[in-house]
């Protein structure tokens, strides 16, 4: 079977991958240099991909790989990434999408000079925010004190303990609602753009506090120091409240292209 071309990125500078044994080299027009290697039909093609695709496996050694190209090139400059697997049958096909795409390209890598992308997730630990409002709260604390009592019926005291339950959700929704909407506002104020992305599950995750933002921005270089200080400044205000910051970055701008 023939090799089929592997796309990575695109880049407006001359790229000088690593030789780490994956081949990769690029191709250029007009200033535009399709960053890719060489990967053959019998793993790559339509059929098989799809079942290497479900894989997790393979799937984790080829997402690596690709990552790790991407990023080996966004040192030298920016880079129009392009998703895992991203195919052609042949060198020709490639030229045709660069020559075809090249404005938009070049728009792309003009705006996502000297800027990066950083990710942001905010995980709340439920059981702890639940305990300080069970605490805290006055209206809480006094149904409580209302729901102990041998004076109230039992048909009273079922109905107490259900207005209970939704005030404490009530008030643990609001609060995951603040608490995003002021992260959020702070940071914006340090960035470009926001992008936000689906929340993760925890089989996801591997952790066992919930997901409940999950969001990217874009940041010039020289205000990352703003952005960082910004994110410790919460992460100081809100802490053993319940909730924990996780920032990383530089990725590639998936997000923004």
């Amino acid at each position: 079977m023939a090799d089929l071309i592997y796309l990575y990125c695109v880049t407006n500078r001359v790229p000088q991958p690593k030789d780490d044994g994956y081949g990769v080299y690029s191709l250029n027009h007009q200033g535009l240099y399709a960053v890719v290697s060489k990967v053959p039909e019998d793993e790559f093609g339509e059929e098989n991909l799809k079942k290497n695709l479900s894989n997790l496996e393979w799937l984790k050694i080829k997402a690596y790989r690709h990552e790790k190209i991407v990023e080996e090139v966004m040192k030298d400059g920016c880079v129009v990434p392009f998703k895992l697997a991203t195919l052609f049958t042949a060198e020709d096909s490639l030229m045709a999408m660069l020559k075809e795409h090249a404005e938009e390209l070049r728009r792309n890598l003009e705006n996502l000079e000297e800027k990066d992308e950083w990710g942001v997730k905010i995980y709340c630990d439920m059981e702890r925010l639940k305990n300080i409002f069970l605490i805290d709260d006055k209206e809480i604390l006094r149904m409580d004190k209302e729901i102990s009592s041998s004076a109230l019926g039992p048909g009273k005291a079922f109905l107490l303990k259900k207005k209970r339950e939704k005030l404490l959700n009530d008030l643990i929704d609001k609060k995951i609602e603040e608490t995003v909407q002021e992260f959020l506002n702070g940071l914006k104020q340090q960035s470009l753009r926001t992008r936000f992305n689906r929340s993760l599950p925890k089989d996801v995750t591997e952790r066992m506090d919930d997901m409940i933002l999950n969001a990217a921005f874009l940041v010039e270089q020289d205000k990352l120091n703003a952005f960082i200080r910004e994110i410790e400044i919460l992460k100081n205000q809100y802490e053993g409240t319940g909730f924990l910051f996780d920032c990383t970055g530089p990725w590639p701008p998936y997000n923004f292209c």
